[in-house]
This record gives structure tokens, C-alpha cells and sequence, in this order.
């Protein structure tokens, strides 16, 4: 469940927002739905890294990888799947973690609310 939300938010808030909305998705949706800490992580994780590399490749395969291929030797891994590869789980890193912290704050949250 955590994975369509997040993959269905991101896709539409990326359309017109920067990239960065998805740590705010991540984390507002594992504070709201999160049922583990290992959810909170892996779910956002896998959505962002499959929107991302499904949005590269759509982006980068009419103009033959041209751009793609030119950052990749700029950063100096020579093939443009490298680059994708490090795009995609820069992002899913940043989602995941950032998932994580939204389940443990609506855990530490609750838990301040049942102590007197």
C-alpha cells in the first residue's frame, strides 16, 4: 500500500514540483500508513527507484541517451546505465530514509500522547 501511494503522489507532485517532494511524500505517508520500520524504508525505496529509472528512461530514450551518456563521463563511469543506476538510489536512499523517520515520528509522537 505504502508503495502506490508513494509511486502515485511522487509521479504527480514531480510534475510540477522539484525532486525533492518525495522525501516530504515518504515521510508523511509511513507517518500516516507505516506499519514497520522495515516497510517505512523498503516501500518508498523500491517506488522511488522504479519512477525514477521508469522517468530517465523515458526521458533519455529519444535522444539516444545523449545526455545520459555525457554526465556519465563527466562523473567519469562512462555508461549512461551507471548513471541511472546511482540517480535512482540516491533517490530511493533519500525516500527511504526519510520514510523512516516519518514512522518514527508519528511512533514517538504517540507514545509522548499515552504518557501522562
Amino acid at each position: 500500500m505504502v508503495f502506490i501511494v508513494v509511486l502515485l503522489i511522487s509521479f504527480l507532485a514531480q510534475t510540477f514540483l522539484p525532486w525533492w517532494t518525495v522525501i516530504v511524500i515518504s515521510f508523511a505517508t509511513c507517518g500516516i500508513i507505516g506499519k514497520t520500520g522495515k516497510i517505512s524504508f523498503w516501500q518508498p525505496f523500491l517506488a522511488i527507484v522504479v519512477l525514477w529509472t521508469c522517468m530517465a528512461l523515458y526521458k533519455s530514450f529519444p535522444n539516444n541517451h545523449l545526455l545520459a551518456g555525457r554526465v556519465a563521463v563527466m562523473f567519469g563511469v562512462k555508461v549512461w546505465p551507471a548513471i541511472l543506476t546511482i540517480t535512482a538510489l540516491i533517490g530511493g536512499l533519500a525516500a527511504g530514509i526519510s520514510g523512516v523517520c516519518g514512522y518514527h515520528f508519528r511512533k514517538a509522537t504517540l507514545q509522548a500522547k499515552a504518557q501522562p
